[in-house]
Parts: structure tokens; sequence; C-alpha cells
């Protein structure tokens, strides 16, 4: 209710910025009964009209979305060395590829799993994105098991075993104790036994915490987070809309 009131406040302060003349006065040279009598004034102009509070409340909603997209993009440039190299995430698609999708993903978050086939059918479809898995664990202590689990295996069993545990994980249906996980690597054919024993080494650790400095960095908060070449979407997107921006990006580039 705050945050509402204080929404149609300020775009009620915007409607009257766009009512005003050029020759827009200071109200704090105004009088107190001045300001009375504006007040009354404005007030029931804005009963008279409530659209214009609406109308107002849609400008200042996008200019506010213009300015958090310019917010990201600087952010994505200012970490871009980290976000599309930086020697341990897992990467696949084109190496080549002229646009990279950084995708900051949870096991245990349900848009991340929502996400996955749409990601998996954009990159077939395309041919030419590259495609770099950043594990964020954030949902809790399910979240931290697995993406130590699939971590350990690419340092035990190599890439191509960090892409097939991380398929197996993100459709996962019950929590990733010991005895799931030792099952789901024995039957993709790994050392299950290696990679429980790999969970806690330091070098777990370390990408874990790089990974999660980076997202602090880029006030990264929430999963699913994609990077689309130069721009950030926070949450879930469909595959369409996905495609739809990184057309407009190469066309940019031309």
């Amino acid at each position: 209710m705050i945050s509402h009131l204080k929404k149609t406040a300020g775009a009620a302060a915007l409607a009257l910025g766009v009512a005003l003349p050029a020759q827009a006065f200071d109200i704090n040279s105004m009088s107190t009964e001045e300001r009375a009598e504006f007040g009354a004034q404005v007030r029931a102009y804005l009963l008279e009209n409530p659209q214009v509070i609406l109308e107002a409340i849609d400008i200042l909603e996008q200019r506010n979305a213009v300015a958090e997209g310019e917010r990201d993009k600087a952010l994505v440039q200012h970490n871009l060395a980290e976000l599309v190299d930086d020697g341990y995430s897992w990467v696949g698609g084109n190496p080549e590829g002229d646009i990279t999708v950084v995708e900051f993903m949870d096991y245990r978050c349900g848009f991340c799993r929502r996400a996955k086939p749409e990601v998996e059918q954009l990159m077939a479809q395309d041919g030419n994105i590259r495609l770099v898995i950043k594990e964020f664990p954030i949902l809790g202590e399910s979240s931290v098991t697995a993406s130590r689990f699939a971590i350990a295996a690419k340092h035990v069993e190599g890439l191509e075993a960090y892409k097939a545990i991380h398929d197996a994980l993100i459709d996962l249906p019950g929590e990733p104790s010991d005895v799931v996980l030792s099952r789901l690597a024995d039957g993709l054919g790994y050392d299950s036994a290696a990679i429980l024993a790999k969970m806690s080494d330091k070098k777990v650790t370390q990408e874990l915490r790089r990974t999660r400095a980076l997202a602090q960095n880029m006030a990264i908060s929430g999963t699913p987070t994609f990077i689309l070449g130069d721009e950030m979407v926070r949450g879930y997107l469909p595959m369409d809309q996905m495609k739809a921006m990184i057309d407009e990006q190469r066309a940019e580039r031309g």
C-alpha cells in the first residue's frame, strides 16, 4: 500500500510537471495561503481527470525501465570478461558464436527448469550462439549440494560429464541426497564416489564464491538471470523473446 501511494504521488508530481507551462514557478516562493489554494486546485483537477495519474504512472514506469536497462548494460560491460570467459564455467553451443548467452541458474528454481528446454531449442535453431552456465545456488542447501555435485563432476570426469549431470539435476524431482546423487552418476557411467568426495574441495568452493561475487557486483539476486549479448534479463524469458532480442542486437551490429 505504501509503495503504491509513493508511486501515485510520484506520478502526480510528474503529471504536474507535464501540465505546468514552460515558465514553471517555484512552489517554495509561495505563501502558505497560495500553497493551500494551489493544492486545492491540483486536487480538484486530478479528481476530475484521474486518467492523468494513470498516464503519468505509465510515463514514470517507462522512464524507470529505460534507466534500469541502461544501468544493467553498464554492469554487463564492466563485468564482461568475467561473464563470458572466467576460465571455469561450462561453455557450450558454438564456441565461435557471434552472441554469448550467459545464464545464472539454480537447480531448484522452477523458472530455470522451465527455461532449460527453450534455451536448448534456441541453441539448436540458431547455431551461432555461445552459451555459458553460471552455477548460482540461492534457494537453500539442496541448491548448493546440487551445484557442488555438478562442479565436482566437471573436475573429476570432465566437461561432457558436467553437461550430462547438469541436465539430469535440472530435471531431478526429489532432494539431491548422497544416495540419489550416487545413483544418478552411476547411471550415467561416472565415478560417483570420486565425485562425492570432490564436492567439498576448495576449488569447487572457489568457483561458487567467484560466481556469487560476480552476481553481487551485478546486483543479481534471482534466477534465472540471462545476459544476452550486452543486455541483462532478470527472470524467465520465453524463447521467442530471447530470439527477438538476439536478432535485434545482430541487426544493430550490422
